[in-house]
């Protein structure tokens, strides 16, 4: 406590004095500016002038160059994604009533997947089986991975709405006044 009075006394002494003085001093000059040539329109008249000038050795060079090219990655593409929509595709198992959320134009699904009625109805059947919604049950019944499956389980939990009745005999009203 001492020390912060005692450096607060040296940094307030004869302030008034020491701001005057500052702000009495010359500025700092600035720099001068780095002399620039004074035809410098001309210069870029020049380097646009080169640049749409046309070079004949150079324009017949490219005349002589051909290029034939086709893209193998597309063409193997294609097979492949007609392939996974035939043969690794399941029908749902499980849909919501009517078109509440443009789910219902959904009619198969990509094996490995779930929809979201799927997802909701193997959690609860789990949830309220266990014993029979076994992981391997669920994993072989939506066609999923086990090791996917177990985590689906473990970690995500339907929704569950619970009431509590009100604690003791009596309920209280607010009442108005």
């Amino acid at each position: 406590m001492m020390g912060s009075r005692f450096g607060r006394m040296f940094r307030n002494f004869n302030i008034e004095n020491r701001a005057f003085r500052e702000i009495g001093k010359e500025k700092p000059v600035a720099a001068p500016r780095h002399p620039t040539p004074e035809n410098t329109s001309e210069i870029a008249q020049e380097v646009t002038q080169e640049i749409h000038k046309k070079n004949d050795p150079l324009l017949s060079l490219l005349k002589t160059v051909y290029v034939d090219s086709n893209d193998p990655a597309s063409q193997s593409l294609v097979p492949q994604t007609e392939k996974e929509e035939e043969g690794e595709r399941r029908q749902l198992k499980f849909s919501l009533p009517g078109d509440p959320y443009g789910i219902c134009d959904i009619t198969d699904v990509p094996k490995g997947k779930l929809s979201i009625v799927e997802a909701l109805n193997a959690l609860n059947s789990h949830k309220r089986a266990p014993q029979t919604w076994t992981p391997e049950k669920v994993a072989q019944e939506y066609s999923l991975d086990l090791k996917d499956t177990q985590g689906l389980l473990t970690f995500f939990v339907p929704f569950e709405v619970k009431i509590l009745p009100p604690k003791g005999g009596g309920t209280q009203q607010i009442k108005d006044t």
